[in-house]
């Protein structure tokens, strides 16, 4: 209440509310330590409802995590870690960015999804170094978003037996009563999805939650969900049980009234009396011990099981193992002259045999995204240890629990669709995003040149859209050699997601003879063919399937004498972060640049000056051939050519 009351904004009614079930997660059932928030056996802990941002807070700072009381009196104000909704990397303690409303849920699916894959593969009978819950608390607002339906299916499907979520009953949202728009049966759609479903009539009520929570627990082959009825804003007397309680501050005479009512005598904003922070924490000195039982179990496991202790140990680091780099095929003309998705499939399980670490799938969509990893089985509830994951037709879903088993560490998840379904997983790609986390999706069937599928299935505006998103990079490989090379530079990159953008169609294998070879991808852009005088008369700047059309028509123009450089620039984002001179020693000042590719042209302004043109789409497609597509909509030779001679 103080918190919010400073800050004048924020959710003061979940946290009132739930403090109960805060109270008892933290100081009897997580296991944690807060000296050491990044010990890799702990339990995860998800706010997915993360307005109530200050449960969260005042949970970790009355625990003793490295959450001081002025970072709560800052709640709100720049510079603090205390923001409006809990953001990985800025808040000790914290697992995941939270706030979209459904995410948070299916990030804890993804983080049990990682435990439990992660336990198959390095437990031993005699040693057990993976073998922790991963917890929740949603609200209504969590369960009405539809990625809640997605994650909550593919977690019962899979029996994530050690994810234990609370819904949070306050039968309250911002505009008033739930049943205004709510009417499911909460209780009934999880058992429906294969989850086991508790019932606690009152948070307050310490016994029930205790007896439930061990019931959870008890549980191994299903997750559960413990429905706690609960009061929005409890003990305000003029707020408690309304909407007005959720997300505005209560006034300081009602935070008075509601300290009064709940036995709270001190007056002095955010006293904490030494008794208190003393009851919270007296059971640190236990959690650090197990904590330490738990590492001299790991020195035991080492002895037992040097290679696989190296093994666990590199990947929860998040380092790549020695000599995965010479697992990437090179590419001739006898395999090479395919779609790049069909490379990206080669290249996938060649990299697959040395990086175990690479686990995924694809939204039912694995025999056209490729995405399959031959040697492994699919991750299931019978074999936790496989590493194909068949997400189902759920993006949504895919997206946000792919964060969470980044999140959790240990393993580089990928996740294949349609590159035109990316708008399905945008909201989880942003949060990926935001968190700097190593997810790569695999987004093939990357324009027009789908074909006959038509304009629902052709992507015009998404690549666009997907390089608008901060930290997210985006490669649009141009042949074999270049998805290639474009894997690589996935792996290697830490810094945030990566999207593979690969064609359905056929592309020939560049003759690089004389030419850029297929390792400056890293630079983002760089020169392919140059023309043939030292100062060219004009730039062809292609990605992906226009690579060799832009050269087809380079070989025309320099027939007819204009000097002609062909760029390649399979990633903006990488070129972008090169040096300035090695910018412009690409695209020269001063040059007449034309940009060919097939998606909308805006994301391409911030390279082209006036008198500069762009061959792509900015319209919908077309059910057809995608030579015909091509043609009609005037991405061919013969356009390049007269646009040049214009």
């Amino acid at each position: 209440m103080d918190a919010v009351q400073a800050a004048e904004s924020g959710h003061p009614g979940a946290p009132m509310a739930l403090a109960p079930l805060a109270y008892l997660l933290y100081t009897r059932h997580l296991k944690h330590n807060p000296a050491d928030p990044a010990w890799p056996d702990r339990d995860r802990f998800v706010l997915s409802n993360g307005h109530a941002s200050m449960l969260l807070y005042a949970s970790l700072h009355l625990s003793g995590y490295d959450l001081p009381l002025g970072e709560i009196r800052a709640f709100r104000q720049w510079g603090s870690i205390t923001p409006g909704h809990p953001e990985h990397g800025l808040t000790p303690g914290v697992e995941t960015t939270t706030g979209p409303l459904g995410q948070g849920l299916a990030n804890a699916v993804g983080m049990a999804a990682a435990e439990a894959h992660l336990a198959a593969v390095f437990n031993r009978d005699d040693h057990r170094i993976v073998d922790h819950h991963t917890w929740f608390i949603c609200g209504d607002g969590d369960l009405m978003e539809g990625v809640s339906h997605e994650a909550a299916s593919f977690a019962g499907h899979f029996g994530l037996g050690k994810l234990i979520g609370f819904y949070d009953d306050n039968r309250i949202t911002i505009d008033g009563a739930t049943d205004l728009t709510f009417s499911d049966d909460t209780a009934r759609r999880f058992e429906g999805y294969g989850w086991q479903v508790l019932r606690v009539a009152d948070v307050n009520d310490l016994e029930a939650l205790d007896a439930a929570i061990a019931q959870a627990r008890a549980e191994t082959a299903r997750p559960t969900l413990v429905i706690v009825r609960t009061i929005i804003g409890y003990g305000s007397p003029n707020r408690a049980g309304t909407a007005k309680a959720h997300g505005e501050a209560l006034g300081a005479e009602e935070v008075a009234r509601s300290k009064e009512r709940l036995g709270w005598t001190a007056t002095e904003p955010f006293t904490v009396p030494e008794e208190a922070l003393a009851h919270w924490r007296r059971g640190n000195g236990a959690l650090a011990f197990t904590n330490d039982a738990w590492r001299r179990a790991l020195i035991a496991y080492a002895k037992a099981h040097p290679g696989e202790a190296r093994e666990f140990g590199r990947r929860m680091q998040g380092d790549l193992p020695a000599g995965w780099q010479q697992a990437i095929p090179v590419f001739s003309a006898e395999n090479g002259n395919v779609a790049t998705r069909a490379s990206s499939g080669t290249v996938l399980n060649a990299l697959a045999a040395k990086v175990p670490e690479l686990i995924g799938g694809s939204a039912d969509l694995s025999g056209s995204n490729l995405t399959i990893i031959k040697d492994s089985p699919p991750f299931s509830a019978a074999n936790a240890a496989g590493r194909n994951i068949h997400f189902g037709v759920r993006e949504h879903g895919m997206g946000s629990i792919m964060n969470g088993m980044a999140l959790h560490g240990g393993v580089i998840p990928y996740g294949g669709t349609f590159l035109v379904f990316s708008d399905y997983m945008r909201p989880a790609i942003r949060l990926a995003a935001l968190m700097h986390q190593r997810v790569i999706y695999v987004f093939t069937h990357d324009s027009i040149g789908l074909g006959e599928d038509g304009p629902t299935h052709q992507p015009v505006e998404h690549l666009t859209a997907l390089r608008t998103i901060p930290n997210v990079t985006v490669i649009r490989p141009g042949d074999a050699a270049e998805t290639a090379e474009a894997w690589r530079a996935a792996l290697l990159h830490k810094e945030g997601p990566v999207a593979l953008v690969l064609t359905r169609q056929k592309v020939a294998l560049i003759d690089r003879t004389g030419r850029g070879a297929a390792t400056e991808l890293a630079r983002g852009g760089y020169v392919l063919a140059e023309g043939s005088r030292p100062s060219p008369d004009l730039v062809l700047i292609a990605t992906g399937s226009e690579v060799g059309l832009a050269l087809e028509a380079r070989k025309r123009l320099e027939e007819g004498g204009q000097s002609t450089r062909v760029v390649s620039m399979p990633s903006q984002e990488f070129f972008l972060k090169q040096p300035s001179a090695y910018q412009a020693s690409v695209l020269p000042a001063g040059v007449r640049r034309i940009v060919i590719e097939a998606a909308h042209s805006m994301s391409w302004h911030r390279f082209m000056a006036p008198g500069d043109v762009m061959i792509g789409i900015d319209h919908f497609g077309a059910s057809a051939p995608y030579q015909r597509l091509y043609s009609e909509f005037g991405i061919t030779v013969d356009r390049v050519v007269e646009a040049a001679t214009a």
